[in-house]
């Protein structure tokens, strides 16, 4: 089937536990997916098009901004063309701040502004993810599939 890039900044634990559990889903669909930290990995955005869609996890900061680690990929993307290109965004935010879940949003208005195929839900968690937020995760994974597949068509 096809191959997915994951790439996830999380402070907590908390967007890395998505990250798993959407790594999960997406293998159980046949996916390949290769996961990248932005704290660890290096990150070159024209690789992205060796990947059949990307999946995109992180972390608000403060009142809903990108985390630091995010905002390089962020900027490098006006470097390339991802039109058509499957994605999804997610994180984990914290209600307690004014925005909710900033960052998550931020990534896909930036997804949406490059043209891509993006899931129609933006998936954020408050806070470390429960069993119903395991469940929306699946969904999530899910809805990704479909378009990666073409079986569903973007909202």
């Amino acid at each position: 089937m096809g191959k997915v890039l994951l790439l996830y900044a999380s402070m907590t634990g908390n967007t890395e536990q998505m990250a798993d559990i959407i790594t999960e889903a997406v293998q159980r669909r046949g996916h390949e997916v290769v996961t990248k930290t932005f704290e660890l990995d290096p990150i070159d955005v024209e690789e992205l098009a060796a990947y059949d869609g990307v999946l995109v996890g992180t972390y608000s900061w403060d009142d809903g901004e990108l985390p630091y680690e995010a905002e390089d990929f962020y900027d490098e993307l006006d470097d390339v063309d991802i039109t058509g290109m499957v994605a999804g965004v997610f994180g984990s935010g914290d209600s307690f701040y004014d925005t909710f879940g900033g960052a998550a949003n931020s990534m896909g208005d930036r997804f949406v502004e490059k043209q891509v195929k993006l899931v129609s839900e933006r998936l954020i968690v408050d806070l470390e993810p429960d069993e119903d937020d395991r469940k929306r995760c699946e969904a999530f994974a899910d809805a990704f599939c479909d378009l990666v597949e073409g079986t569903e068509e973007e909202a």
